[in-house]
């Protein structure tokens, strides 16, 4: 059976009033949730201090926190100043990740562009060095780089090359984070759980994961990456807990359907339902 944590990405969604991270983490573990994903998905709108409380906060209580770095941000571009740009809100994102105590700051990498397929991915190699360097020379030594699984065919992250690359890295902290949502699109409305479990042991062996799940849309004749409650079954959540129940490993599950910590629930029960335990 698996170890999970379980929560919404960002401030969960029944929270009234001001809607500050801080209350957002309280109200995560009332409901009886036990991760949240911070959003700096616009923009690094965080202090360094307010990242320090806010993992003080979730240490003391037992939320499990992770970051989604901004957008906007694009290794392969043939502009310098957007790939400068990228990396700078890599490292902001990385510090306020590493302040809170974070254990991972998701990106998106990249596009391919005019390099294509190859180039790109020697670009984001070459650029995820240079943070990798940066995070050495600056004590950034706990948060993880998680390179995320994409949805488009457009764009860097296929299962297949983001393993590779993370294998080739071959740095504790660089991971590939896999989005079940963004897979079943770029597979064109298919997903094998256990195929995507088997190559997880090939390539990390019983490395905790770092995942994110959510139904997609299906529009103008394609799947693309626009979020649905989980109840759409595009895919379907259940035979994931039932697969996860078979695995000696520590996951991460963040909810990003649009009803965020209610999915989130609902994912935690049919977890439970399988025997899985909530870490």
């Amino acid at each position: 059976m698996a170890k999970v944590y379980v929560g919404p990405a960002g401030i969960p969604i029944g929270l009234k009033g001001k809607r500050s991270t801080l209350d957002g983490i309280k109200y995560v573990k009332d409901i009886g949730l036990n991760a949240m994903e911070i959003e700096f998905v616009r923009g690094v709108r965080m202090s360094p201090s307010d990242a320090e409380k806010a993992g003080k906060l979730a240490r003391e209580i037992g939320v499990r926190l992770s970051v989604h770095a901004p957008y906007f941000i694009n290794l392969c571009s043939d502009k310098s100043d957007t790939v400068e740009a990228s990396i700078k809100r890599l490292m902001e994102s990385l510090e306020r990740g590493e302040a809170m105590g974070a254990t991972v700051v998701v990106f998106h990498p990249a596009y391919y562009g005019k390099l294509g397929p190859e180039g790109c991915y020697s670009a984001v190699k070459d650029n995820v060095l240079r943070i990798v360097d940066w995070m050495r020379e600056n004590g950034v030594k706990n948060v993880k780089l998680g390179l995320e699984v994409m949805a488009r065919r457009s764009q860097f992250g296929s299962l297949e090359e983001t393993f590779r690359l993370v294998k080739e890295l071959n740095h504790p902290q660089v991971i590939a984070v896999v989005d079940w949502g963004h897979v079943y699109a770029r597979n064109g409305g298919s997903i094998d759980y256990r195929a995507i479990l088997n190559m997880w042991r090939e390539y990390f062996g019983n490395q905790p994961m770092h995942t994110h799940f959510t139904a997609v849309k299906y529009r103008n004749g394609e799947w693309v990456d626009e979020h649905e409650p989980i109840d759409t079954n595009n895919p379907p959540f259940e035979p994931l807990a039932q697969e996860l129940a078979k695995e000696d490993l520590e996951v991460t599950l963040i909810c990003e359907s649009p009803l965020l910590e209610q999915d989130a629930l609902k994912m935690k029960d049919m977890l439970l339902k399988y025997g899985n335990t909530m870490a």
